[in-house]
């Protein structure tokens, strides 16, 4: 990369989704680090090689905290370009509402997203409500402590999550998914995600138009209850455009940021 193009370099931060880890963004790393970006991605809370359990993990705060910290050691004037897959768009909304003058722009990547005019739990309990119980599958769910925690079956990851995904990438989820949470009953006591903080940030979405874990039309309601006006779709991807189409992602992230950053 010549110095002319230093000035472009962006800095990408990946968050991944419930069960999940940073070892969902495997495809799409290497595509932006090969366009001359800087990309970090990390675990959450009891998520990928990060050595708590879920069931020690408190609060949504807590579980959000490597992102937190992340953001908290950044130089004073560097944005970044802040991308929250499914769940994690509730850990960047948490990050933005803290660190606003870090983030240049969030990509909610058919990723839950929040409103400032309700509790930051509203999406999730809307969510939750218009998934019929038998389009779980094979999902488990229990108490433990304050929260409910989850663990996906390999049928709702083969039928709903990863139905366009490649079947070595089904068999990489069934070895890595962990159990977790959608924290909503410590959600629902947190205030609402300020107008100055999180409110303050240029928010765009990416819709995957076959996921079947987020429906379209509960992607399009999220949007419209969130007022985002900068929307992008990715056809034919599926609950995990990481993987079912890292490149069309690369190239939606990379006009994102174009526009943005």
């Amino acid at each position: 990369m010549g110095s002319g193009n230093c000035m472009d370099r962006k800095h990408y931060v990946l968050v991944h989704g419930a069960c999940h880890g940073a070892w969902c963004w495997y495809k799409l790393k290497p595509l932006l680090e090969s366009a001359g970006h800087k990309v970090t991605v990390l675990d959450l809370a009891a998520s990928g090689i990060n050595m708590k359990r879920i069931e020690d993990v408190v609060t949504f705060s807590e579980y959000s905290e490597p992102l937190l910290q992340l953001l908290a050691t950044l130089a004073q004037n560097e944005k970044i370009v802040l991308v929250g897959h499914s769940l994690g768009g509730l850990s960047i909304a948490l990050a933005m509402d803290k660190f606003p003058e870090k983030v240049a722009v969030a990509v909610f990547l058919t990723a839950v997203i929040p409103d400032t005019e309700h509790k930051p739990s509203y999406v999730l309990e809307k969510y939750i409500e218009s998934i019929p119980a038998a389009d779980w599958l094979d999902a488990e769910f229990y108490l433990s402590g304050n929260k409910t925690i989850v663990v996906f079956g390999p049928k709702l990851l083969s039928h709903k999550l990863y139905q366009a995904s490649s079947i070595e990438d089904i068999e990489l989820a069934k070895t890595l998914l962990r159990p977790g949470s959608l924290f909503i009953e410590d959600l629902s006591q947190q205030n609402n995600f300020s107008k100055e903080g999180y409110g303050s940030v240029p928010l765009t979405f990416i819709i995957c138009t076959e996921d079947l874990g987020v429906p379209l039309n509960f992607q399009l309601w999220m949007i419209q209850n969130a007022g985002i006006k900068d929307v992008l779709e990715i056809k034919g991807a599926d609950h995990m455009p990481m993987l079912s189409k890292p490149q069309q992602l690369c190239d939606s992230l990379l006009h994102i940021a174009n526009k943005y950053a």
